[in-house]
């Protein structure tokens, strides 16, 4: 990222932590810290903060536009988009982990590990489950994306049901550290961007290696992209559909 986004991301970083949070640590933190520091990213103005329109209540609402800051499930953005998608452009803000360090926090003695790095590397990728959720809006010309790549720290609960009380755990919240990149979805044609441009005729096997995902993934993103018409099926290898980019 440029100098004047991330100068821009830590000024929201500050606004939300602070260094007197910092110093006292993990338990002086708001429960959705992702949230809003990158409600404060977006919009440093309060007073476009939290606005009632309609039924709902907006995260960001400009004057021209609204802008949502969604760090879990889209299905719950259903109804609101509903309602905003008639009147307003909308953009979803989705932050995507890319490095992570873990941390456990004991509930008993309020105790936290040391930072783990996680194994895996976050891609935004990782949106298009995600976006299936919300695929009948998709051709909304209203509906926009932006997809935030974040290094972030993750504290969560030892309060699983494992040995270790690690699986089945609940995530007590994960305050972003760095900002890593911004895809930009502002229409039909930006999806275009999400096809590698290694591909020419590909199942999505190949579509999987060449982005660097497992295959499941691959299979939900190609559903989407295909029902954008972002690219179109042209036969079959196998028990496969085999898949070119559309010309647009």
């Amino acid at each position: 990222m440029d100098e004047q986004t991330n100068a821009r991301f830590q000024a929201a970083k500050e606004k939300i932590i602070g260094v007197e949070r910092q110093r006292h640590g993990i338990g002086t933190l708001s429960e959705k810290t992702v949230h809003a520091v990158l409600k404060y990213f977006y919009a440093p103005d309060e007073e476009t903060h939290e606005i009632p329109i309609g039924n709902y209540v907006a995260d960001i609402y400009t004057g021209r536009e609204i802008i949502e800051i969604q760090t879990r499930s889209f299905n719950a953005m259903r109804p609101k988009l509903s309602c905003f998608l008639q009147d307003y452009p909308v953009t979803i803000v989705y932050p995507i982990p890319h490095f992570k360090w873990i941390s456990w926090i004991d509930e008993a003695t309020g105790e936290c590990s040391p930072k783990r790095k996680s194994p895996l590397t976050g891609s935004v990728y990782l949106a298009f489950p995600e976006l299936y959720k919300l695929k009948m809006f998709l051709k909304n010309q209203n509906l926009r994306f932006r997809f935030v790549l974040l290094d972030l720290e993750e504290y969560r609960l030892l309060n699983g049901w494992s040995c270790d009380k690690k699986k089945g755990s609940c995530r007590f919240d994960r305050i972003p550290t760095q900002i890593i990149d911004e895809i930009v979805v502002e229409r039909r044609e930006d999806y275009m961007q999400f096809v590698p441009l290694s591909l020419e005729r590909f199942t999505s096997v190949q579509f999987a290696g060449a982005a660097h995902i497992r295959r499941p993934l691959a299979q939900t993103t190609l559903k989407i992209l295909y029902d954008l018409g972002i690219v179109k099926r042209v036969g079959k290898q196998g028990n496969s559909y085999l898949y070119e980019a559309e010309d647009i």
